[in-house]
């Protein structure tokens, strides 16, 4: 196949920053494509070329497929990249990039039918004989139909999308009195992330870990897996804080779980990153989850541990080129990413769009920040909240978080609110020190992770020092009043109320 010279990034933000440099890199001319909410977007900036798509809502822009593809036109762009989210997973988009001579860097569109849509995933791995979460085979058409069939497996159940992840479109239902709106709730959202209302149950399983495999395969029908991340430290089913090694899996259990989500890869014919989820219960079996069809959110872990750029990886694999290893490199070290977003936790996690007034990113050595953002920059409330991706590397697992705890103390950003003191906390935990914490963990430490959980004496003591501070300062104030000079004396009193007024 011939070399690719151009490629137009079908994203924006922080991942279309990160193909970019890439691609520089690999000397490949970049495309950017933009709203009219991020005309000052670094994504922007960073490229070659860049081109209007249309408003600030994705489904009027970054998931009008037309409009991308008019643009690949224009700029001359060979290839497309979809980044994660948006149109990364969508099968009628990769048909249309071959119906328009452009190679879609992904997965065929047969694997993409076969693994995109979460049931259909489903239905394929049972016929694998991949074991699954139970739950339904199918998305439910209806209301109705689903509260029969939750009532028939019983609460708590989860209802999923069908057409994506990254934690849009899911609802946890613990009570069959929340069901109605639950199921509302998760086709709404489905539809504004994916364009596809479909949704589907599973079981809810108790105190679950979530681990991940990174599988890759080529044309030439070589397929490996690059060992697993954990995931299970999750807010509202979105993943916040990433790790790899897990630090539950053994070796003989990761080898287990690689060759189930490499037969996984095999048996729908894929090609390029994809990512094989599975959930883990309180006796370590595991069940096949679902598989995304696109490069992760957390694949920078990955890249420190094996030292591999995924994304160069990708373009190669498109390129027609064979992959350089024929089994999972042993992990080197540990890697652990945090999410930066622009929310306030103690508001319940409220998006903060705004402008970025000042930003300090950490440095040092092993560590890395893959941001969307630059000082001046404002804060779109159109899209994800997340601005920066912070991940770090060191030798042992416990280096690992205490680097990660000190870059996170240098991250300084002002104008908006971040999650970087809930970072902190998250890190700071023993449960999360202690490395068996599962999907429940961020939802039962809340109160702790916000800071709400200290000692009572310590908040007493505080208290009492903020009491004799005031008490101090209005008695120092009330002694400089009465020390006011007279009429005579020298400058007069209306000469020192004049300076106080300009003091004060």
């Amino acid at each position: 196949m011939p070399k690719i010279r151009k490629i137009l990034i079908a994203n924006r933000g922080e991942i279309a920053v990160r193909v970019m440099r890439t691609c520089k890199e690999l000397g490949i001319a970049t495309v950017a494509v933009y709203s009219e909410a991020d005309r000052s977007a670094l994504h922007v900036r960073t490229a070659d070329q860049a081109f209007l798509v249309g408003p600030p809502p994705s489904r009027e822009s970054y998931l009008v497929q037309e409009r991308i593809l008019e643009a690949a036109k224009k700029a001359g762009a060979d290839a497309i990249h979809p980044g994660y989210g948006f149109l990364s997973e969508n099968a009628s988009f990769v048909r249309a990039c071959e119906k328009a001579g452009i190679t879609f860097i992904g997965p065929p569109a047969s694997a993409m039918d076969a693994m995109g849509e979460k049931t259909r995933a489903r239905q394929n791995m049972i016929k694998a004989g991949v074991p699954v979460v139970p739950g339904t085979a199918e998305p439910i058409p209806t209301v109705e139909e689903a509260r029969a069939y939750a009532e028939k497996i019983g609460v708590p159940v989860m209802l999923k999308a069908a057409g994506g992840g990254g934690g849009k479109g899911m609802r946890k239902v613990e009570r069959m009195e929340e069901f109605e709106s639950s199921w509302r709730a998760a086709k709404s959202e489905a539809m504004n992330a994916f364009g596809n209302d479909a949704v589907y149950i599973e079981k809810y399983l108790e105190k679950p870990h979530h681990v991940e495999i990174q599988v890759f395969a080529d044309q030439h029908g070589n397929t490996i897996h690059l060992n697993e991340r954990e995931c299970s430290a999750q807010r509202r089913h979105q993943k916040v804080v990433e790790e790899t090694p897990s630090p539950i899996l053994t070796p003989e259990m990761r080898a287990k779980m690689g060759e189930v989500a490499v037969k996984a890869a095999k048996a729908v014919g894929y090609v390029g990153a994809g990512t094989v989820e599975f959930l883990v219960d309180v006796h370590r079996n595991f069940y096949f989850l679902e598989m995304n069809t696109r490069l992760q959110v957390e694949h920078p872990v990955t890249e420190w541990v094996t030292g591999l750029d995924l994304v160069a990886w990708q373009i190669k694999v498109a390129e027609g080129e064979k992959l350089p290893y024929t089994q999972a490199p042993t992990p080197n070290g540990h890697s652990i990413e945090v999410r930066i977003y622009a929310e306030d936790p103690a508001r319940n996690f409220m998006p903060s769009p705004g402008r970025i007034n000042y930003l300090r990113v950490p440095g040092g050595p092993y560590l890395r920040d893959d941001s969307g953002v630059f000082p001046g920059y404002t804060v779109p409330n159109t899209y994800d909240p997340m601005i920066s991706k912070l991940s770090v590397w060191a030798p042992t697992r416990r280096e690992a978080i205490e680097r990660a705890k000190r870059a996170l103390t240098e991250y300084v950003v002002k104008g908006i609110t971040t999650n970087t003191r809930y970072l902190k906390g998250i890190l700071s935990h023993p449960e999360f020190a202690g490395g068996d914490y599962d999907t429940s963990f961020l939802t039962r430490e809340h109160e702790t992770l916000l800071g709400k959980g200290e000692d009572p004496q310590l908040t007493e003591a505080a208290v009492l020092a903020s009491v004799v501070y005031a008490y101090q300062r209005d008695q120092k104030k009330a002694k400089t009043l009465t020390q006011a000079p007279s009429e005579g004396g020298k400058g007069g009193i209306s000469a020192w109320r004049q300076a106080s007024r300009r003091g004060r």
